[in-house]
């Protein structure tokens, strides 16, 4: 009776009983659509290679195959994949969080001659495609001699730069706006300076949005393919996502092995959203914070 009394006045009418069924059975069904993927996905990784590619297709395997993994695991050395990969998110999160912060902090806080000329400079980098700088960079990194090592996948990132390193930015400037400047006032007269402030006020309560950065981060180097692709030429270097591409080739593709390592690969990625989905919708709702 309670929760009744919770709904809109409107849906607790038969009319509105029956919008309310309709608006479920519609996000029912727009749930299912997008979940048949991986389903299929799912499904695939499990079936005996025989009915992969069987028409019409067949959902439930005629039996578990457990090779698709097991072998595949073997036969190239996903452990090195997976190595690479966490070092390479690792790396990318420690240093997205340190620089992105440390250059919010500054426009936040700090008052300098051409503080909002900077940060508008800052923010239209967020609309040039990487496409354009993508020829310069390889040839920077090339001149530098970083190719085929993973310098040129972390050290942007720790100057603040990336495909994400501006919106982080203005993030997290968004966010330390909202921290009392009466609270850097107490702190000076304490004798603290700037890198205790930020040191010791600012970031211990900034941790909700520098969760959102690392949760953010950690997905687009997970997944991250066409960076690896351009600046790795050997496979002991290759991530996860450059490794899945040894099932794709121009005559064959090896469907179950590539969905069974699949499945794997996003594994880590479903347990942090399950985990963390609260903090993917603050990172939605905390760019709207006053600036």
């Amino acid at each position: 009776m309670q929760s009744a009394r919770r709904l809109p006045r409107a849906w607790r009418t038969p009319g509105g009983a029956a919008q309310r069924l309709a608006l479920y059975a519609l996000l029912v069904a727009g749930a299912a659509a997008f979940a048949l993927p991986f389903l299929w996905m799912v499904s695939t990784a499990f079936k005996p290679p025989w009915q992969v590619m069987i028409f019409p297709p067949q959902w439930i395997p005629a039996e578990i195959w457990w090779p698709n993994f097991t072998d595949s695991w073997g036969a190239l050395d996903f452990g090195v994949f997976y190595r690479n990969t966490i070092f390479v998110t690792a790396m990318n999160i420690a240093g997205t969080i340190l620089s992105t912060s440390l250059v919010a902090f500054a426009f936040a806080r700090l008052r300098f001659r051409g503080r909002g000329p900077l940060f508008i400079l800052l923010l239209s980098t967020m609309m040039l495609p990487s496409q354009v700088t993508l020829i310069p960079l390889y040839v920077l990194f090339s001149r530098l001699g970083w190719i085929n090592t993973f310098l040129p996948l972390i050290a942007p990132v720790w100057l603040a730069g990336g495909p994400t390193g501006a919106f982080n930015v203005f993030l997290l400037r968004q966010f330390f706006l909202t921290i009392p400047r009466e609270m850097d006032d107490a702190a000076k007269i304490d004798g603290a300076g700037y890198l205790d402030i930020y040191a010791r006020l600012v970031m211990p309560m900034s941790a909700p949005a520098l969760g959102i950065i690392a949760i953010f981060t950690f997905t687009n180097n997970w997944n991250d393919f066409f960076n690896p692709l351009i600046y790795i030429n050997t496979t002991d270097r290759y991530t996860v996502a450059l490794a899945l591409r040894f099932y794709q080739t121009r005559l064959d593709v090896q469907m179950g092995p590539l969905m069974a390592q699949s499945l794997v690969a996003l594994v880590p990625v479903l347990a942090l959203f399950f985990f963390a989905q609260k903090r993917y919708v603050q990172g939605i709702v905390i760019t709207g914070v006053k600036g």
